[in-house]
Parts: structure tokens; C-alpha cells; sequence
């Protein structure tokens, strides 16, 4: 016999045998078919031979069997579309069953079947549905038509679906208007500018209406929803407030994280020292306590947000530290995020409290976990200074364990400490000196070294200890080795006698025996440094350091902004922006907090937003006045996450907070009188010079008395204005500096919006993509009001214009000329830094035209000494076109009067930040220079302003 009988068989097969089943006059074996059908198609088997089988069973009354043709169907109706089509009429007459579920059966199914061929048919069974009388198969219609949607979006509009779906938000039953808005908030994802949520006070107060009797997920899209609505008022967001709170006590932590997000952003507009905004505080803290007793995954995605709103209300959770104490049984990931909250709620009120308990947390047995409360010791140090005398001693107190992994987190965190109190713990360094055989972690090992190179004249054998890191030194990492170049050229420089073989043999190892680009540079400049100009080197390497900031891991204000704005989502948990995760077309809206309606901030939350909606930078390393690098390297390579359109250069900006703080003064130091306070009390001044001074009076008929009586005699009528002026585009990156990228730009003003025009031009061989911009700090505190928005792909010799709006809100520091502005880009290539200069016009406000009072008593007021005088050469304008141009450029004329054939305009100019420049213009017939003479509280800024007039005058 031979083996052919294993290939030979009587059995005609499953899928014949199935096939004979479906076809079975009787209900029970037909049943029984498909669901063996359904089972093979579950475990992974091809049963797509049996469709026409299968959708002949269809027509049936029994429920059971019609679910599981369904299930079949939206399986495998992809890859037969010409057999789903069969079900078209099946799926309609279904439609029409007199049993609503059978209807809502039909319409789910309809949405799931994603084949283009049959969806035209199914618009009409859909319309029906979506006005049926019975409210489950209203909101199961309205889920099918965001899935119809995403098939074909065209049809969906032109069938006027989405209207229905608007309708639906107005209807009596909470779960159908759950449906609709979670529909549409689908459908506005995919089409970030479609305005399809028109949401209104009306609109809003159904949607309250419904929270109440929705079921909990419906209750999560309504609370969304809710999120994405920015109230008129304080009033109106005090309202939504108060009939969101209640969500604050459900049984669904989703739904709790929903009410706190909603609660959150409506905050923003509450004024602080409304009664309604402290009980709201203390209404928060106890839903997010209890989330924390649930289990540790559902308490690490509540601590993951809880440490997003902490940063943004510390006072929320501030008397509830116990809370985030570690238990013994927590899994490592929850007690890391705890310690991280307990640091960001320490206070000189409770750090007693937290420094016993991190010290507990220093001798468990989890080693990440005793590293990161040893860094937590040093945190609190840095950020309480009452406690950094407690926190060294208790850092010396862990060192004496000699537990190789805590000493090397203390000496780390020593190092820090050290910066942040200069002069006052080094007494400590012998001790330190005693461990260090024992470091083996680069960190640990780079910050020792850091020590002895920063305290060498403390240490006597500090040129020893250094040799005998030298010996290893191409073993070690880069980190180590570079920190050790820089302690050697520290120490040579202290004791030059001693260490001269020292720090050559540093240098040559650096340099001609490294391979590490960084740091065979660092060790020629020091080289050079050293040979040409010792004194330089010292100023350089041993110059004064900038004191470290208490927070250096808070989220960056803006994302921070729009994190709070996706509480509850997959983006509060990896602390990132959507756009940063979410692959593929859809577009990912930006969010921001809307602006707060208090003026003042909180003394609990510095970094809260200010009263113009926009949130301080965190406190950082404070770079010296020319430090391009002390900012610009530490750009955030992700693109900035602000939105819309840059705020409005006038207004609350300019009225409500003086960004420079009482103007220029304080920044060039200046003892005068800032410009918001009281002018001398003169009577012409009014309330002072703080507010915006009114519109200029049509007439001018009251005199004025003193020297100047004259002056507002206006003799010839001030014209139409022209448009502002803007320079011509300059090179501003040369293409050999920027590995092929060329950036060419000026500076404009349009309809009160200050913009930066650039051209990018790419000279190199490869595609440039992921643009984005930063400023470093700046006189008038310009940066980006949005991203780069560089859409495409830059390809080679291609050129792309580009209109970045700015804004005056970023953080101000005095630059050398004043309107120098050090600009970093970033591409998929490297990032490039270059300075460009900003005409000082481009900051002149639309409303600086001064009334003749005010002009008048402000003139007398501020001092002579104030007063520069500059010659304007080969200018051949007649006043009326010279006073004409100016106003184009937001130069205002007050008056003019004519002295012996001699024109005199007195003219006014207020900057973005509420500096108030008066000026006298002298225009002699024949003669083409020009005088003019400028008078300001601030007179640095006169130098700039001359070249603005200077500028728009001859061109």
C-alpha cells in the first residue's frame, strides 16, 4: 500500500460542507453555520468563499442570526465589493423594519462597510434614520455619518448630512445629542478650519442641559466639546463653570479628568479675587486625591496630569502633600512620578516634611528609585533656600553609607547645589574628595571633576587628583573628558607655576589624539586663548557664573498652555503636543488657555498665565548681555505650538502691562522717572501719562499758554498718510554659513501686525524640511507670535517666501546696537544662528498721535539733557510731503508753524511698549538738511529713532 491514501479522502471539505449548512431549510442549522463561520473567520481563516452564502441568510426575522451576518459582512464586504452590493437592498429594507433595533442594526453597519461603490446608496436609508422617531437609531445614525465621513467626505456635505447632524444637538434626548457632538468633533478633527462646531451661549446651554442624563462616555464628548468654547466673559465662564462641577464627584475617572480640564481652561478667564475662583481652587484638589486610590495604572495616568496642573496652579494641591507620599507597594513608575510632584509642591511650610520622607526613600532597595530621591534632596535645596543647610547635611549624611549608586547621585546634585549657593558649603569638598575612587558614572565623575576645577585653590593636591583622572582619559566619555579639560586650563590658571606640564598634556590629548570634534575645538581655543592672551583666558574660563534656576524641568510655558488644553488624553500622559505623536493627514489643531480676566497673578503661581493670556518664560540660566549661545542652544527644536494671529501691537499689551517695565528705563538702568508714573502733575496731563492719551480733537481751538503759545498756530493742513515703510530684503544667512541654506529678509508693518519677510533659499544637494524659528532675548522683547510655517519640502534650488508674524511679549534684555536681534533656525540639517537688525520704525504704534496739551506739558516736562539733535543730509521734500511720508510710517504730526521761512513740525511717536518719542522737525525751503531734534524719557532709543526718519525719509 502506498502513501497516496493520506492525499486521497471521501471529505468534500470545511468550506463545502459550511457551504451545504448555509443553504439548510432549517433556522437552527443555518444558525449554527454562521456561527462556525464567524468562528473560522475570528481565529484567522479565509471563509470570504462562502460571502454569497452567507448574505443570503440575511432575510430573516431572528435578530441573532441578522447580528452575526453583519458581523461577516463589515469583515469581508472590502474585498468582495461587487458581492456587498447584493446587500444594498437587504440594508434598506431594514431601514424600514417596525423594530428599532433592527434599524439601528442596519445604519451601524452601513457606516462600517467602508467600500465606495455602495455608499451612494446607503445616503437615503441614512436621511430616514437620522429623523427617526426613535432616539437609538437618531444617535447611531449620527456616529455613521462621521464614519461616512472619513469614506467619502465630498458626498457627506453635498447630501447635507452635516446639517442634520448640527439639528440633532438641539434634541430632546441627551445620548442622541452625545452622539451628534462626538460626530462632529470627529469630523472637525480631519477639518481643522471647517468652523463646524459653531459654538454659541445657546448651543452651549443645551449641551450643559444634556451632561446631567448622558451616559458617562457621552458625558466625556460633551465636557470635550466644552473645552473647545471660549466664553464671552468672566461672567459667562463662572456660569459654565459652576454646572461642570458636579462631574467632579462621578464614579468614571474619565470623566473627572474631563470636568478638571474644562475647569481649567474656564479659570483662565476668572478674575482672582473673585470668591467663586477660591472655591473652585479648593473644589479641585479632592477629585484628584481620589484618583490616586485607584489602581496604579489609572493613578499614574491621574499623577502624569496632576503634575501638568500642578506646574500651571500649585495652589490647587498645595496642602495636599501626604498624598503623594511613596507607599511600599506602589510599582516603580508611580513612586518616580510622586517624587516628582512632592518636589514641584515643596515650600518653606513643608519641606521639613518632605526631607524626612526622602531620606526614608534614599535607603530603600530600588536603585532608580533611591537615585531619584537623592536628586530630589538636591532639587529641594536648590528651590527652598531656607532648607539647603538641612539638605547638604543630609546629602553628607547618605554619603558616609559609602552605597557606591547614592554617593555619586549626591556628589551630582552637591555640584549643583554649589552653583546655586557660591561660597557658602564648600567646607564640604573634603568629604567629597574622600569618594572619589569610588565614582564610576560619567555624570558622577564629570561632576567631581567640575568641583576641583571650580575650587582648586581650596584643594592642595588638586593638580594630583586631576592626574590621576588624566591617566584613563581616552576611556572615558565624552562628558568626562571635556569637563576635564576645562578643570585643568581652570586650574593651571589659579596656580600657573605648578600645573604647566599638566595643562599642556591635557591640551595635546585633547587635541591631536581625540577624534571628538568638540573636544579637540574646545581644546584649541583654550590653546589659543592660553598662548596669545592669558588675561582674556582668565576672564573667559574663571568669568562669574550665572546662579541656576530652581525649576529646570518645567514644561516650557506655551506647551505647558496647550498640554492643560488635553487633560485626559494620550498627550497628558507622554507630556507631548498630539502633533508630536498623531501620524498621517490629519490636522492637528494647536490649543491654547484663553486670556485671563485678573490683572495680577496669583503669588502661588508664578508661572500662571499674565494678564494678557501669555505665560511668562520659566526661569532659566540668565545669559550675559551678548550670549547668543547662553539662549539660542537651548532652542526648543520642537515648532512652537501658538496659533492664530499675533495679538494686536496696541491695547492691552501696551496699556495693561508695560513689558518693559516703566519703559526703557529700567532696562538701560536709568534713575529717571519711569514713563507710566506722574509727569510733574502739570494740569495739561490729566490722570497722568500712563493711560493711552485720547484721539487728537478735530479743531484746535483752546490756547495754550507758556513759551510755545504758537506753535499749535497750524498753518498748513497735514495730508493723507502714505503706506509705512519697509527696507528692502538683505542677506541675512549667506548660504556658505548655513550648509546651503540662504536666508534673505526685512522687517514690516501691516495693519498694526509686526512681520518678519524672509526668503529661504536652498543651495545645497539634499531636501530641507522641519523648519523652525527662535529669538533670543531682545530690547524690545520680539519672537515669534506662531511657527515657521514652511508647509512644504524645500528642495534643492528651490526659493520660498515666507511671512512670520511677531509679537512684543518675549523676554526683554538690552542689546548692543538696540535693535539688534539674534535669531536661531533649525532645519532637518543643523541649526544656524546670525544677527539682523530691526528698523526701530517697525515698532511704532498706530495710536501715538498725542493731543497738543499733553504734547505740550510733556515737552516742558521731560529734562533738557534728554534732547539729541541730528542732521538729516540730501533730503528734497517740502514739509507738507516730508510730514505725509512720516504719518505713513506712524509718525504723527501735532502741529506745524513757520518761523522765518523756516518750517517746524512738532511731531509724536509711541513705541510697542509704551515709550513716547517727541520730536521737532525743521524744514528750511531750499535747503536740503533737515534738523530734527528728539526728546525722550528714554534717550537711548533717540539713535534709532534718528535712523528710522532718516530711513523713511529718502526712500
Amino acid at each position: 500500500m502506498t502513501d497516496s491514501k493520506y492525499f486521497t479522502t471521501t471529505k468534500k471539505g470545511e468550506i463545502f460542507e459550511l457551504k451545504a449548512e448555509l443553504n439548510s431549510d432549517k433556522k437552527e442549522k443555518k444558525k449554527e453555520a454562521v456561527k462556525k463561520v464567524i468562528a473560522s473567520m475570528t481565529v484567522g481563516k479565509d471563509v470570504s468563499a462562502l460571502f454569497p452564502d452567507v448574505v443570503n441568510c440575511m432575510q430573516t426575522d431572528n435578530l441573532e442570526l441578522k447580528k452575526l451576518v453583519y458581523l461577516y459582512l463589515m469583515n469581508y464586504a472590502k474585498s468582495q465589493p461587487d458581492m456587498a452590493i447584493m446587500a444594498v437592498n437587504t440594508f434598506v429594507k431594514d431601514c424600514e423594519d417596525p423594530n428599532p433595533l433592527i434599524r439601528a442594526l442596519a445604519v451601524r453597519t452601513m457606516g462600517c462597510i467602508r467600500v465606495d461603490k455602495i455608499t451612494e446608496y446607503l445616503c437615503e436609508p441614512l436621511r430616514k434614520c437620522l429623523k427617526d422617531e426613535d432616539p437609538y437609531v437618531r444617535k447611531t445614525a449620527a456616529v455613521c455619518v462621521a464614519k461616512l465621513h472619513d469614506i467619502n467626505a465630498q458626498l457627506v456635505e453635498d447630501q447635507g448630512f452635516l446639517d442634520t447632524l448640527k439639528d440633532l444637538i438641539s434634541d430632546s434626548n441627551p445620548m442622541v445629542v452625545a452622539n451628534a457632538v462626538a460626530a462632529l468633533s470627529e469630523i472637525a478633527e480631519s477639518h481643522p478650519n471647517s468652523n463646524l462646531l459653531d459654538l454659541n451661549p445657546q448651543t452651549i446651554n443645551k449641551l450643559l442641559t444634556a451632561l446631567n442624563e448622558c451616559t458617562e462616555w457621552g458625558q466625556i464628548f460633551i465636557l470635550d466639546c466644552l473645552a473647545n468654547y471660549t466664553p464671552r466673559d468672566d461672567r459667562e465662564s463662572q456660569s459654565i463653570c459652576e454646572r461642570v462641577t458636579p462631574r467632579l464627584s462621578h464614579a468614571n475617572s474619565a470623566v473627572v479628568l474631563s470636568a478638571v480640564k474644562v475647569l481649567m481652561k474656564f479659570m483662565e478667564m476668572l478674575p482672582k479675587d473673585l470668591d467663586y475662583y477660591g472655591t473652585l481652587l479648593k473644589k479641585l484638589a479632592p477629585p484628584l486625591v481620589t484618583l490616586l486610590s485607584a489602581e496604579p495604572e489609572l493613578q499614574y495616568v491621574a499623577l502624569r496630569n496632576i503634575n501638568l496642573i500642578v506646574q500651571r496652579r500649585p495652589e490647587i494641591l498645595k496642602h495636599e502633600m501626604k498624598v503623594f507620599f511613596v507607599k511600599y507597594n506602589d510599582p516603580i513608575y508611580v513612586k518616580l512620578e510622586k517624587l516628582d510632584i512632592m518636589i514641584r509642591l515643596a515650600s518653606q511650610a513643608n519641606i521639613a516634611q518632605v526631607l524626612a520622607e526622602l531620606k526614608e526613600y534614599a535607603t530603600e532597595v530600588d536603585v532608580d528609585f533611591v537615585r531619584k530621591a537623592v536628586r530630589a534632596i538636591g532639587r529641594c535645596a536648590i528651590k527652598v533656600e531656607q532648607s539647603a543647610e538641612r539638605c547638604v547635611s543630609t546629602l553628607l549624611d547618605l554619603i558616609q553609607t559609602k552605597v557606591n549608586y547614592v554617593v555619586q547621585e549626591a556628589i551630582v546634585v552637591i555640584k549643583d547645589i554649589f552653583r546655586k549657593y557660591p561660597n557658602k558649603y564648600e567646607s564640604v569638598i573634603a568629604t567629597l574628595c574622600e569618594n572619589l575612587d569610588s565614582l564610576d558614572e560619567p555624570e558622577a565623575r564629570a561632576a567631581m571633576i567640575w568641583i576641583v576645577g571650580e575650587y582648586a585653590e581650596r584643594i592642595d593636591n588638586a593638580d594630583e587628583l586631576l592626574e590621576s583622572f588624566l591617566e584613563g582619559f581616552h576611556d572615558e566619555s565624552t562628558q568626562v573628558q571635556l569637563q576635564l579639560l576645562t578643570a585643568i586650563v581652570k586650574l593651571f590658571l589659579k596656580k600657573p607655576t605648578e600645573t604647566q606640564e599638566l595643562v599642556q598634556q591635557v591640551l595635546s590629548l585633547a587635541t591631536q589624539d581625540s577624534d571628538n570634534p568638540d573636544l579637540r575645538d574646545r581644546g584649541y581655543i583654550y590653546w589659543r586663548l592660553l598662548s596669545t592672551d592669558p588675561v582674556a583666558a582668565k576672564e573667559v574660563v574663571l568669568a562669574e557664573k550665572p546662579l541656576i534656576s530652581e525649576e529646570t524641568d518645567l514644561i516650557e510655558p506655551t506647551l505647558l498652555e496647550e498640554l492643560i488644553c488635553h487633560i485626559g488624553t494620550l498627550a497628558s500622559v507622554y507630556h507631548k503636543p498630539p502633533s508630536a505623536f498623531v501620524e498621517g493627514s490629519r490636522g492637528v489643531q494647536h490649543k491654547r488657555l484663553p486670556g485671563s480676566a485678573g490683572s495680577g497673578e496669583s503669588v502661588e503661581s508664578p508661572d500662571a498665565g499674565s494678564a494678557a493670556g501669555v505665560s511668562e518664560a520659566p526661569p532659566a540660566v540668565i545669559p550675559s548681555q551678548g550670549d547668543l549661545l547662553g539662549d539660542l542652544l537651548n532652542l526648543d527644536l520642537t515648532p512652537p505650538t501658538t496659533t492664530g494671529p499675533p495679538p494686536p501691537s496696541s491695547g492691552m499689551q501696551m496699556g495693561a502691562m508695560d513689558l518693559l517695565g516703566g519703559g526703557l528705563d529700567s532696562l538701560m538702568g536709568d534713575e529717571s522717572e519711569p514713563l507710566g508714573g506722574d509727569l510733574g502733575g502739570s494740569p495739561a496731563m490729566g490722570a497722568g501719562f500712563g493711560a493711552p492719551p485720547a484721539a487728537m480733537p478735530a479743531s484746535f481751538s483752546a490756547p495754550v499758554s507758556g513759551g510755545l503759545d504758537d506753535l499749535f498756530d497750524l498753518g498748513g493742513g497735514v495730508g493723507m498718510p502714505m503706506g509705512a515703510y519697509s527696507p528692502p530684503k538683505t542677506v541675512w544667512l549667506p548660504a556658505m554659513k548655513a550648509k546651503g541654506l540662504e536666508i534673505s529678509g526685512t522687517f514690516a508693518r501691516r495693519s498694526g501686525v509686526i512681520q518678519m519677510e524672509m526668503t529661504l533659499t536652498n543651495k545645497a544637494m539634499s531636501v530641507m524640511t522641519d523648519f523652525a524659528i527662535q529669538f533670543n532675548r531682545n530690547s524690545f522683547g520680539l519672537s515669534p507670535a506662531g511657527p515657521l510655517q514652511v508647509l512644504t519640502p524645500l528642495s534643492p534650488n528651490q526659493s520660498i517666501e515666507v511671512t512670520l508674524p511677531l509679537n512684543t511679549v518675549g523676554p526683554v534684555m538690552k542689546m548692543e546696537p538696540l535693535n539688534n536681534l539674534q535669531v536661531a533656525v533649525k532645519n532637518n540639517i543643523d541649526v544656524f544662528y546670525f544677527s539682523c537688525q530691526y528698523p526701530i520704525s517697525m515698532l511704532f504704534a498706530e495710536d501715538g498721535k498725542m493731543e497738543r496739551q499733553v504734547f505740550l506739558a510733556t515737552w516742558k516736562d521731560i529734562p533738557n539733557d534728554n534732547e539729541s539733535q541730528f542732521q538729516i543730509k540730501d533730503c528734497h521734500l517740502n514739509s507738507d510731503a516730508a510730514s505725509n511720508k512720516l504719518q505713513g510710517s506712524s509718525i504723527f504730526t501735532i502741529a506745524k508753524r513757520t518761523v522765518e521761512g523756516q518750517d517746524m513740525l512738532y511731531q509724536s511717536i509711541k513705541l510697542s511698549n509704551g515709550i513716547w518719542v517727541l520730536a521737532e522737525l525743521r524744514v528750511q525751503a531750499g535747503n536740503p538738511n533737515y534738523t530734527v531734534s528728539l526728546k525722550c524719557r528714554a534717550p537711548e532709543v533717540s539713535q534709532c529713532v534718528f535712523q528710522s526718519y532718516e530711513a523713511v525719509l529718502k526712500n
